[in-house]
């Protein structure tokens, strides 16, 4: 049986005449976690979008789970296992903690049509069993999520994603707007799935980030990848720049 997650061949995706992603071949492997380098605009997020389903490929191949793949959209893509937390979080601010992980896949206790009604212990026992999976502290899940930091938003969308037993988690930029605590925390998050030996592309701008938790390292530069590379670092500090 092949260890490979996620194969992509010839992945491409142009916008007119803009050449935003050219002949993308990557192989992640179960339990690895790479990273997606770049400039802004080097095709990374564009990548990421290909591969969720947000945006329609236009030529290639995407093989998620040894099956070809073509989502409609990124609610295709979540179900059939990947599980993306993207820069703008998707966190309703007026809810709190299980209603937002559970937003539009709501357990029903019982299902009486449009009156149903939700399972509310169902989606709090599980909300919690997602924090301890991921080693996110949250005093209060009732709390709304208007009045959580910055920090505590990014670690309850990665919760969600836990919380759903993915086959892949994809972060893009993560930490860009967290502070230095903050950004510690979520990087834990990263090394408990890795030991947990889930498999996940962070796309981040952060070197010493990416140095220290990714195991290959993917860069673009104007729509294609120049460097596939060994992270020789990969649980090590970087020389000349601490952790």
């Amino acid at each position: 049986m092949s260890d490979i997650i996620l194969e992509t061949r010839d992945l491409t995706k142009h916008y007119g005449g803009l050449q935003a992603l050219v002949g993308a071949n990557i192989i992640l492997r179960k339990g690895e976690h790479i990273a997606v380098m770049g400039d802004n605009g080097a095709g990374k997020s564009t990548f990421v979008r290909q591969i969720t389903g947000v945006e329609q490929r236009t030529r290639g191949d995407i093989i998620f789970d040894g099956q070809p793949t073509n989502f409609a959209g990124p609610l295709d893509a979540r179900e059939a296992g990947i599980e993306t937390v993207f820069q703008t979080l998707a966190l309703a601010d007026d809810l709190d903690v299980p209603d937002n992980i559970f937003l539009g896949r709501e357990k029903i206790k019982f299902n009486l049509g449009p009156f149903s009604i939700l399972d509310f212990k169902a989606m709090r026992e599980a909300t919690l069993a997602g924090l301890e999976k991921t080693a996110v502290k949250i005093a209060n899940i009732r709390n709304p999520i208007r009045n959580m930091s910055g920090g505590q938003r990014q670690c309850v969308a990665i919760a969600r994603t836990a919380t759903f037993h993915s086959k892949l988690t994809i972060m893009d930029e993560p930490t860009a707007a967290l502070g230095v605590q903050e950004t510690a925390q979520v990087e834990n998050i990263i090394r408990t799935l890795k030991k947990q030996g889930e498999p996940l592309i962070l796309v981040s701008h952060n070197m010493r980030q990416v140095f220290d938790l990714v195991d290959r390292i993917i860069v673009f530069r104007r729509g294609r990848i120049c460097a596939d590379l060994k992270n020789a670092y990969s649980g090590h500090t970087l020389p000349g720049i601490p952790k």
